[in-house]
């Protein structure tokens, strides 16, 4: 589904300022909810040395976090382009500029150009973007070990705040939409290259959903 998303879209609602204000909660507080459990979940499963490629990571702070202990390098493939300025003043503090590669993109066009790696993570990224199947089997396919989702849960409430946030956007004038993708529809494309589902957390809004590779 080449070209579908444009970084105007996407650099409207994840400017500069939001990427900031992310900066300054990771470094009040940490990690906290679903990006603690994903990298709760990567550093037990996978052995020190592994490769990391998130998609859509924003300020990169999961890749952060995993790198202090057990992850050898890091990719971040970014469609949103107002966040590089602070994540690369958070790279380059704590020294990891030779361990972390940033592209620009959407990663569902360059996948051909992106390398494969032990662990794929989308941390609320599948609802940004209009084509499951190309994302999601686009990400399947570069995973080695595992990858790790997370999303909106399927339920009838939140199809109804995604619309409404979508009629707000629209007012706005605003091109961003979010999706409410059916959980099993994101699995089935995973599946189908070779994954296995090997977790799943529901909580009121968010789901987390791990597959590992059967072959």
């Amino acid at each position: 589904m080449g070209g579908c998303c444009r970084p105007d879209d996407y650099d409207k609602v994840f400017d500069e300022k939001h990427a900031r204000s992310k900066a300054r909660d990771y470094a009040r507080k940490g990690l906290g909810g679903d990006s603690q459990r994903i990298v709760d979940l990567v550093r037990g499963r996978l052995p020190p040395g592994y490769s990391v490629l998130e998609i859509g990571g924003g300020i990169g702070e999961i890749q952060l976090e995993l790198l202090k202990d057990g992850a050898a390098r890091a990719l971040n493939v970014e469609l949103a382009t107002q966040y590089e300025r602070v994540a690369d003043e958070m790279i380059r503090d704590r020294g990891l500029a030779d361990r972390v590669e940033r592209r620009l993109g959407d990663f569902v066009r360059e996948a051909g150009t992106i390398p494969s790696a032990d662990v794929v993570i989308m941390n609320r990224v599948v609802c940004c973007y209009p084509d499951l199947e190309a994302l999601v089997g686009a990400a399947a396919d570069h995973a080695r070990h595992y990858m790790v989702m997370t999303f909106p849960v399927d339920r009838w409430w939140i199809r109804c705040g995604i619309a409404a946030a979508n009629t707000f956007l629209r007012v706005r004038r605003s091109t961003f939409r979010g999706y409410a993708h059916a959980t099993s529809a994101v699995i089935s494309v995973a599946e189908r290259r070779a994954l296995r589902l090997s977790e799943h957390r529901r909580g009121l809004i968010w789901q987390l959903v791990a597959l590992e590779r059967t072959g």
